[in-house]
């Protein structure tokens, strides 16, 4: 009987699944990849050995007003490897460069003091000038058109900036292809407006718009083009294993480090199981279990494998409870799940509401498949947000036999629904 270990918050939930109902445990090759550098040996080889551009430090040269991007609190990045590595080609490049690091929340809340601190260590913390953004009150600059016809609009630190370079990670993402590279910039510190605007309906839909893809991927084509017209000069990625340690880092030219980090997920990630009645996954653990909103991403890779009307078992913590106040009110105000994406697709590209794509997204989970789910939140929240509350992997089990009135049903888990693209 397969004893199968799930990440939940920072700690993990164990199930034990009958081998006659097992369809297998889907994991990504990168959880076990095993490279022989260190961490920080993997960052500097990477900033050594850039793709497409000039190592930073020569960048940094005769650059007075420097801008590192970096990710916030929902994002497990591991700055307090990367960043000291990029502040220190900064400063070997000019040793006097004004470097400000700009958190690219795109819509989220603020990343706390608190937050800050435990990303970057107090060192970084207490003496670099650090600059959370805000969608809706930071300086802003508009750049003109995005391909796409919506508006460019950007955080004024960035735009202004002699050089604009971003730390990031890269991973599966559920419309955008990947995580990383352009994504920073946009949506990372891009006004609600352009936000919005390149996460709507038409493109959310779009078939193209799927982990994995960026080929002709309108959502990311928005994003590349605001990259450039930002001028991000320069990234540094890395790739991470279950335990958030790096085993992979790329650094140079924002569009192709970016495509060769791609190119190594590819390798490492595609999986391929059986349709099952029930799939068990997770959001990978803290920190992107924080909230329900986040958790839709691990269950886009469950879609992949549930069987049409099967049921979907989601392991979230959500410790920073729903995560998004429309998409919570989007579930708790309307029932019918048809309406709500006819709703959604005839709203005007301009129009799309905050949190809209990842309603857009969730409701398309729930028309496949049933959803239970195993947190700490209150059950009257879970059930307002149309899934069935949980407070254990067993019972959630022991549910699911009994809305499938199928006390056999098969089962695939997936420990990690972030890390994997099924194919």
């Amino acid at each position: 009987m397969p004893k199968v270990s799930f990440p939940y918050g920072k700690s993990t939930v164990s199930y034990d699944i009958p081998d006659d109902r097992f369809n297998g445990e889907l994991v990504s090759e990168i959880h076990h990849y095993k490279s022989k550098h260190t961490q920080e040996e993997l960052v500097r080889l990477a900033m050594a050995n850039p793709v497409g551009s000039p190592p930073l430090h020569e960048l940094a040269k005769g650059r007075k007003n420097i801008v590192v991007i970096a990710s916030d609190h929902t994002r497990p990045v591991p700055s307090k490897i990367i960043m000291p590595q990029m502040l220190a080609a900064i400063r070997k490049g000019n040793p006097d460069a004004d470097i400000t690091i700009l958190i690219s929340t795109g819509c989220h809340r603020e990343t706390t003091a608190k937050e800050l601190e435990e990303k970057f260590g107090p060192d970084i913390y207490k003496s670099e000038k650090i600059i959370v953004h805000d969608c809706d009150n930071s300086p802003m600059v508009t750049l003109g058109k995005l391909p796409s016809g919506g508006e460019l609009i950007l955080n004024e630190l960035a735009v202004n900036a002699d050089l604009l370079v971003a730390e990031g990670f890269i991973e599966p993402h559920f419309f955008a292809g990947f995580s990383g590279g352009r994504k920073s910039l946009m949506p990372g510190v891009a006004s609600r407006e352009t936000v919005v605007y390149n996460h709507n309906a038409e493109f959310i839909a779009n078939p193209n718009a799927r982990t994995g893809i960026i080929e002709n991927n309108l959502i990311h084509n928005d994003m590349l083009y605001a990259a450039n017209k930002a001028r991000l000069a320069f990234i540094c990625n890395v790739v991470i294993n279950s335990a958030k340690e790096v085993i992979y880092a790329v650094a140079g030219d924002c569009d192709l480090a970016h495509k060769e980090g791609c190119n190594f997920l590819i390798s490492k990630c595609g999986v391929s199981g059986k349709n099952s009645d029930i799939v068990i996954t997770t959001n990978g653990g803290y920190p992107l279990d924080q909230n329900i909103y986040q958790a839709v991403k691990g269950m886009t890779a469950a879609e992949a494998v549930v069987r049409k009307d099967g049921v979907i078992i989601m392991l979230a913590e959500s410790s920073d409870g729903h995560g998004g106040e429309e998409f919570y009110k989007t579930f708790a105000e309307e029932k019918d799940l048809d309406k709500m994406l006819e709703t959604f697709l005839k709203t005007p590209k301009e129009k799309t509401r905050i949190d809209q794509w990842q309603s857009q997204i969730f409701a398309r989970i729930l028309k496949h498949a049933r959803v239970i789910y195993v947190s700490n939140m209150p059950d009257e929240m879970i059930t307002k947000l149309h899934m069935i509350p949980a407070d254990s992997v067993g019972k959630a089990v022991e549910l699911a036999e009994a809305m499938l009135n199928k006390p056999n049903a098969t089962i695939t888990a997936i420990p990690d629904g972030i890390a994997v693209m099924v194919v």
